[in-house]
C-alpha cells in the first residue's frame, strides 16, 4: 500500500507522524511519500523539499511567496499522478493541499482525504462545498464537524483531537519545580510574526498584572524556530521574565504548576486544558489579514475550549480588543475565579475523546475502512 501525505507546519507534521505510526500498526508494510517534517520523516518519510516552505499563515503574508507556493503544488500534484498512490492524505494547511488536491483530482482517480476539517463554522462556509469536488473523505478533530462535511457530499469520521493523547505532567512533577508564588505562563506564539506583533502587548500586560502581584512570576515556553527571537523581544521587558530553553522536558510541567495563562489564540487552549490551567487569550493579525478575516468572521468566540464546551468562559481579546489593560483585568480576575473556566476544560476534554482509542489510531482505522 502506498500513501503520499503533504503537511504544511508542526502541528500538521505532528498529525501525519501519528498518523502514520497508525497506519503501520494496521497496515504492515505500508510505504509513504510526500512532504512533512523531522516528525514524519522519523517515521519513514523522505520528504520531497523542506516542510517550512510551506509554513505560512495568513493573507497577507502569503502574497510575497505565492509564486513559489504556486510552483510546489504544481510540482506535488504531479508528482502524485506519476506515482499513483492509493491514497492521498493532505494534512491541514488547506490554502496549499486543497489546490494539490483539485489538480490531483482534475488527472486522476486517486482517493483523495483531508485530515482536520476546515474552519466552516467559523468562517468561509462555502469553502466545504468547493472541497467536496476533490476530497472524499475528512478526518475531523471536533465533533460538531462531521455533519457539516457530509452536509457537503464528504464522507467524515470524527476521529478525537490529538491533545487528549499527549502526556499531562502530574502534580508531583509540577511540585518538583519548586516555584514559589503566583505563576503565570506566557505563550506569546508559535511563529515569528505572531511574537513580533504579541510580544510587546504581552509585556505591558503583565506587567500590570506584577503590579498588583509582586509574588507572580512569569515563566515562557518557545519552540526552536522562535525561541531566540522571544528573547530579543522580552529584553526590554518592565519584569522579570524566564524564557524556558525548547529542549527543557519542563515544559509539561510548567503547563501544570501555572496558576493561569496569557496565550495566543489556538490550539494552544486545548493543552492548556488538558492541564487544567485557567488562561486568558489574546491575538491580533497583520492588519490587512484582521480587516478580511473580521468581516467574514461567523462565530462570536475563537477560543477552542469556549467552542467545544459550548461555553463563552475563557475571555478572549482579538483585533483591536488585544489592549494590555483589559488583559490584565482577566487575568486577576481568572486567578480570583477559575471554577467556571475548569468546569468548561474537563468538559472539553471528554467531548475530545478523552480516555478512547488514540486519535492517531482512529483515523488510520477510518483511512482504511473507508479505503476497502
Amino acid at each position: 500500500m502506498k500513501v503520499f501525505l503533504i503537511a504544511g507546519e508542526a502541528s500538521g507534521d505532528k498529525l501525519g507522524a501519528a498518523l502514520m505510526a497508525g497506519l503501520k500498526t494496521l497496515q504492515p508494510g505500508v510505504m509513504f511519500d510526500g512532504v512533512g517534517g523531522p516528525l514524519m520523516q522519523s517515521e519513514g518519510l523522505q520528504s520531497r523539499f523542506a516542510m517550512d516552505e510551506l509554513s505560512v499563515m495568513g493573507l497577507a503574508e502569503i502574497l510575497p511567496k505565492y509564486r513559489a507556493l504556486k510552483a510546489r503544488i504544481r510540482q506535488m500534484a504531479e508528482a502524485i499522478i506519476e506515482t499513483q498512490p492509493d491514497v492521498l492524505i493532505t494534512i491541514d494547511s488547506p490554502d496549499f493541499c486543497l489546490r494539490v488536491a483539485r489538480l490531483v483530482k482534475a488527472a486522476s482517480e486517486t482517493r483523495t482525504v483531508h485530515y482536520v476539517a476546515p474552519t466552516v463554522w467559523a468562517w468561509r462556509p462555502k469553502r466545504a462545498q468547493k472541497m467536496a469536488a476533490h476530497i472524499d473523505h475528512v478526518l475531523a478533530l471536533f465533533p460538531f464537524e462531521p455533519p457539516l462535511m457530509q452536509a457537503a457530499g464528504m464522507e467524515c469520521d470524527f476521529v478525537g483531537h490529538p491533545v487528549v493523547a499527549e502526556p499531562v505532567a502530574t502534580q508531583a512533577e509540577a511540585a518538583a519545580l519548586n516555584a514559589e508564588g503566583t505563576v503565570v505562563l506566557v505563550l506569546p506564539g508559535s511563529r515569528k510574526g505572531e511574537v513580533s506583533r504579541l510580544t510587546d502587548r504581552f509585556g505591558a500586560a503583565v506587567a500590570q498584572v506584577a503590579a498588583q502581584m509582586p509574588d507572580a512570576q512569569f515563566i515562557i515556553p518557545t519552540t526552536a524556530s522562535v525561541h531566540a527571537l522571544v528573547k530579543e523581544r522580552v529584553a526590554g521587558w518592565t519584569v522579570p521574565v524566564t524564557v524556558l530553553d525548547p529542549a527543557t522536558r519542563d515544559k509539561a510541567a510548567w503547563f501544570r504548576r501555572a496558576d493561569v495563562a496569557l496565550a495566543a489564540s489556538g490550539t494552544v487552549s486545548l493543552e492548556l486544558a488538558a492541564s487544567g490551567t485557567p488562561m486568558v487569550i489574546a491575538y491580533d493579525m497583520a492588519w490587512l489579514s484582521r480587516i478580511i478575516i473580521s468581516r467574514m468572521l461567523m462565530v462570536d468566540t475563537v477560543t477552542l475550549v469556549n467552542l467545544v464546551s459550548d461555553t463563552r468562559t475563557v475571555p478572549e481579546f482579538i483585533g483591536h480588543a488585544c489592549q494590555p489593560e483589559p488583559i490584565a483585568e482577566a487575568l486577576i480576575d481568572a486567578l480570583a475565579h477559575p471554577e467556571k473556566q475548569q468546569a468548561a476544560m474537563a468538559l472539553t476534554m471528554e467531548r475530545l475523546g478523552q480516555g478512547g482509542e488514540a486519535p492517531a489510531l482512529r483515523a488510520a482505522r477510518a483511512v482504511l475502512a473507508r479505503l476497502k
